[in-house]
């Protein structure tokens, strides 16, 4: 069995799509999988399984679709991938920590890479690199225009967003 990460987009946000940490580690563990952990309450899904992360991505779909009748976006990393993100950051330290990582389904082509990098706004720097937007807000995140969902259009791809502390803390989850 190997080491995978889940990202699940869009639970618990609001009063939309509530999925208890509890019912999310029952999930985890009917579909079979071994040393489950859940960070937080927002999707953040570690454990071991033995199929490929496309049958993974694809068994988790379908529960969740059985069980509550969602659709949402789902992203399987395994640990080095998420360490390869996070280490590939463009930003200083100093901004690294107060970054977002918009980690996307695949990697765009580069002519729409180069389309998507000509959006910027004040006090807001975006670097797409490979499968990730790197996204750093001078003036905080709860104060930007980003909004991930014109750039999976511009894309053409999913994505999920975390924090610096939230990546960090799945990666110390999933090296144990």
């Amino acid at each position: 069995m190997a080491k995978h990460i889940a990202l699940l987009r869009g639970i618990n946000v609001g009063r939309h799509k509530k999925f208890t940490k509890a019912q999310q580690l029952d999930m985890l563990s009917d579909l079979g999988y071994k040393n489950t952990n859940v960070y937080l309450h927002t999707g953040n899904w570690i454990f071991e399984a033995s199929e490929k992360k496309e049958k993974i991505t694809q068994k988790i779909s379908e529960a969740i679709q059985t069980k509550f009748g969602w659709e949402l976006p789902i992203q399987v990393l395994t640990p080095s991938e998420i360490e390869t993100i996070f280490t590939a950051c463009p930003f200083s330290e100093e901004k690294k920590i107060k970054s977002y990582f918009v980690i996307l389904s695949e990697k765009p082509s580069d002519s729409l890479i180069k389309e998507a990098n000509s959006i910027q706004y004040p006090n807001e720097e975006i670097i797409i690199l490979d499968n990730c937007i790197y996204f750093y807000a001078a003036k905080g995140y709860g104060r930007t225009k980003f909004n991930m969902n014109t750039f999976e259009k511009k894309l053409n791809v999913q994505a999920t967003s975390r924090n610096y502390n939230t990546i960090t803390k799945i990666i110390a989850l999933a090296s144990t």
